[in-house]
């Protein structure tokens, strides 16, 4: 189709010179609480997502439109959000909409191009416009956006690149449901066997039962001053946040940020082999150290004591932290910052059955949580190169040469 309608090749045009139309939205104040009890569905960056939107979380009144920078722009405008957490991710409004002042909102010119095909260009392009950002926000202006190149190619073939894609995007958005729905399945059947194997009568002749503060030392991690540059630059040690157990699992090898010998504390750093545990804030959260590192002052480090290290074997534990996890979050303190009961966790009954025992369950339970939770094996890579596939074939139609 290129060869025989554009011989001479793809036309290139900016983003700017594609639309009829851009803009950026508005956020009526705050303080009126009658300008967000209306029926005008007003879009945050958030909600900006790499989809189709049929509706908004938030309202707001023909009161709100007339008085602040908000604007309603009509269905199927290509809207780019320009910071925040979603910068450089795109969506499709499918019904009249108003935005914040974050997004940059395209309406496409129909004679020049099809609004999806402008949509999945701009997705294809993501890290692109992504890099685009400044400051310490990596904010996007919009002129950039304005000014961003896409090539141009006759409707007609506008037309067949989004007529294939929409039939990827519904065949891959239906295969990652079906992989999703076994991966739920799956984790409700991890949860219900490690729950079971780790129910352990109270009355059992062969389990050993000892409080929590008698199995581990605890410790709590801090954060050193962030005004001594001693402390931070060019420093090496590992130093654990909430953000290294969400983008890394359970099984923390290396930090997002490190930190100087000079920044570790008389007792030293939390040892390979021992646990953090948070007890403030998400309360719970948990994960296993195979690094010598430190955490900072959300988690408490548990470390089985030497006189036990041959009776408790450390996957074991790591399983058992779950239910370490679920005792947190039913003892908390909740006068001011929710936190912990330190003295209920303390005291917390922790079983040690035979080593043998330990041997069979975590042999069981490794073999679920390496299907369920490894990002390299089992469900989630399956989901994740469905993804893939799907972005190498979209680059490869969108690819003009």
């Amino acid at each position: 189709m290129l060869r025989d309608l554009f011989p001479n090749g793809v036309e290139w045009k900016t983003l700017g010179e594609v639309c009829e139309k851009i803009c950026s939205g508005g956020t009526p104040t705050r303080n009126e609480k009658s300008y967000f009890e209306g029926t005008i569905p007003w879009m945050r960056t958030q909600e900006v997502d790499w989809k189709d939107v049929y509706d908004t979380e938030i309202k707001i009144t023909e009161a709100a439109v007339a008085n602040s920078s908000a604007k309603l722009i009509p269905a199927n405008c290509v809207i780019i959000a320009m910071y925040g957490a979603t910068a450089a991710k795109s969506c499709i409004n499918k019904i009249p909409l108003t935005t914040n002042q974050a997004c940059c909102n395209l309406q496409i010119d129909p004679t020049i191009a099809l609004y999806r095909y402008v949509y999945y260009w701009v997705c294809n392009k993501y890290k692109e416009l992504k890099a685009l950002g400044e400051g310490s926000q990596n904010n996007i202006n919009a002129q950039k956006i304005k000014s961003f190149p896409i090539p141009v190619p006759p409707i007609p073939i506008q037309a067949e690149i989004v007529n294939l894609l929409d039939k990827f995007t519904q065949l891959s958005a239906e295969l990652k449901e079906e992989l999703k729905a076994e991966l739920k399945l799956r984790r409700k059947q991890y949860d219900y066997y490690r729950n079971h194997l780790l129910s352990f009568d109270s009355n059992s002749t062969t389990v050993h039962w000892m409080p929590l503060g008698e199995v581990f030392e605890l410790r709590n991690g801090y954060t050193p001053s962030k005004a001594n540059p001693a402390f931070w630059e060019g420093g090496t040690i590992p130093w654990f946040r909430m953000e290294d157990i969400r983008e890394h699992g359970r099984v923390l090898s290396d930090a997002i940020q490190h930190i100087t010998p000079a920044a570790v504390k008389g007792k030293g750093l939390f040892e390979a082999g021992s646990f953090i545990l948070a007890t403030t804030a998400t309360i719970g959260e948990h994960a296993l150290l195979i690094v010598d590192s430190l955490a900072n002052q959300r988690f408490t480090n548990l470390k089985i004591r030497k006189s036990l290290e041959k009776t408790l074997q450390t996957k074991f534990v790591f399983h058992y932290m779950f239910v370490v996890d679920d005792f947190c979050k039913k003892h908390t303190n909740k006068s001011g910052f929710e936190s912990v009961d330190m003295e209920a966790l303390r005291n917390m009954p922790i079983p040690i059955p035979p080593m043998e025992e330990q041997e069979r369950i975590v042999g069981i339970l490794d073999k679920f949580e390496t299907l369920v939770n490894d990002l390299s094996k089992g469900l989630p890579a399956e989901i994740a190169l469905v993804q893939k596939q799907y972005e190498y074939y979209r680059n490869l139609l969108l690819t003009f040469e």
